[in-house]
């Protein structure tokens, strides 16, 4: 299978996951990963051997709270698209989002990762690029500007003012220091303009909150 998507055809049935508590990855969106941990190691072996998707999914619960924590309900399957491995071993790779996905079920699997059967129907518009109308950029400008200030972050304004609407909504909903319940509302936004409402409102209610210095690292 190559890096096209045009259809459900294109997708698979089944899923190899990377559960990531407070990650999440949106269509098109792109994530450095730094992989170390053998069942992961091990599961990107295996997106290189085969069809390379990744399921990236929340934990409901961190790992060191319950062993086995179920999955949320709703993942984003991702391309490989970057692959170098470091001289200590360790897999440094991109992901880029390809399309949504809801957990039909989980599979049982003898190998050290995680597998689901997905189900990319309700999801197929991610597959087709958000477009640039009724982008509200001046108001999500000003939310973005106030947070940044009340957290005592800079951003590279040129860059911001610059970016495609489709690219600077995936940057924030990555990059912004929001709680794993709110990035997985941004992931289960139903389509485009719910995802930018989405954003707006929780940049504007950590704004009606308390300040303070916050680091993205």
């Amino acid at each position: 299978m190559g890096g096209n998507y045009h259809s459900l055809d294109d997708l698979p049935p089944i899923l190899d996951v990377l559960p990531l508590m407070g990650v999440v990855l949106l269509p098109r969106g792109q994530l450095p990963l730094n992989i170390f941990e053998p069942r992961y190691l091990a599961l990107v072996d295996a997106a290189l051997s085969g069809n390379r998707l990744i399921g990236l999914i929340q934990p409901t619960q961190h790992e060191d709270k319950v062993l086995k924590p179920a999955l949320s309900a709703i993942g984003c399957a991702a391309r490989l698209t970057s692959y170098r491995e470091s001289e200590d071993g360790r897999y440094l790779i991109t992901l880029t989002g390809v399309c949504r996905f809801r957990v039909a079920e989980e599979l049982p699997t003898e190998a050290p990762f995680r597998q689901v059967k997905a189900d990319f129907a309700p999801f197929l518009a991610d597959l087709i690029a958000a477009g640039e109308n009724e982008f509200p950029r001046d108001r999500l400008l000003a939310a973005l500007k106030d947070y940044l200030s009340r957290r005592d972050m800079k951003a590279d304004w040129r860059s911001v003012l610059g970016a495609a609407p489709e690219t600077l909504v995936n940057a924030l909903a990555m990059l912004c220091p929001f709680e794993p319940s709110e990035k997985q509302a941004l992931l289960e936004a139903p389509g485009w303009l719910e995802r930018v409402d989405t954003l707006i409102a929780l940049l504007e209610m950590a704004n009606a909150g308390p300040a303070g210095p916050v680091s993205l690292n």
